[in-house]
């Protein structure tokens, strides 16, 4: 069993994901031992990326903002070494799979799994050409995780029984309230039926009583862009409030 398949052996999980070198490595490293000590269960990095199309605006601009700041693949390879003397838990990359390419697809999940990253999400690479990067990854005993959306949906059974560690479940761009609750419950549902694996949910969440309320759907619940907006608020003084955030977050995800 790896850190993944046991992290949510143990219930209901809070996954952050940050942008690596936002606003800077030094940051990046100080937020990482804060959200770990605030109790998240998995930990999410982005690798930035200079058009990351599958981002919003929030996000997007945190690439920017690392990027300018310097941030390379290099320099998160060697953060995550630094930490992962302290930091238990599973630590993912989310990166875009030109960024893989370039860097050279045998050498980057090598270096990844090196480094202590347990799994890689590459949310622009379509699932059915997924095996010139699942290859390497199972070689190195990286997990490759599934992404899906309703629009996925003709999809999802195959999808679901191919795929291993969680699957990363988004929501449907435009559809609010009632009706996204609704659409991604099926969603789900539909997973969960072709396969027994966790799910992690990523639908915008920015408040305790949404986080609740997601956990009641699926296993995991995934919050990006409320800290990234925490770390754009306030740069390199951002520990503290995103520490702050992490724990109101931990503390409705677990009382779920």
């Amino acid at each position: 069993m790896n850190r993944i398949d046991e992290a949510f052996s143990s219930g209901k999980l809070f996954i952050p994901f940050i942008t690596g070198g936002d606003p800077d490595i030094e940051t990046t490293e100080k937020l990482l031992y804060a959200l770990n000590k605030a109790g998240a269960d998995i930990i999410g990095i982005g690798i930035p990326f200079s058009d990351p199309i599958a981002e919003g605006p929030v996000i997007e601009a945190a690439h920017e903002r690392a990027l300018k700041a310097g941030c390379t693949v290099e320099k998160l390879f060697n953060l995550v070494s630094r930490v992962r003397a302290d930091i238990k838990i599973p630590i993912l990359f989310m990166t875009y799979y030109n960024s893989v390419f370039a860097y050279g697809v045998p050498k980057f999940t090598s270096q990844s799994a090196k480094c202590g990253i347990d799994g890689l999400i590459v949310p622009d690479l379509p699932f059915r050409e997924r095996e010139e990067l699942l290859r390497p990854c199972i070689s190195s005993e990286l997990v490759l995780i599934s992404v899906v959306s309703p629009a996925s949906e003709a999809r999802i059974a195959n999808m679901a029984e191919n795929s291993h560690g969680f699957i990363y479940c988004i929501s449907s761009l435009g559809v609010t309230g009632d009706d996204l609750s609704n659409r991604n419950r099926r969603m789900v549902e539909q997973i969960k039926k072709a396969k027994n694996i966790p799910c992690a949910v990523d639908f915008g969440i920015s408040a305790p009583e949404q986080a609740r309320e997601i956990a009641e759907i699926g296993d995991g619940v995934i919050i990006e862009s409320a800290i990234v907006s925490i770390i754009a608020e306030y740069g390199q003084n951002s520990v503290e409030p995103v520490a702050k955030f992490a724990k109101e977050m931990k503390a409705a995800i677990s009382n779920s």
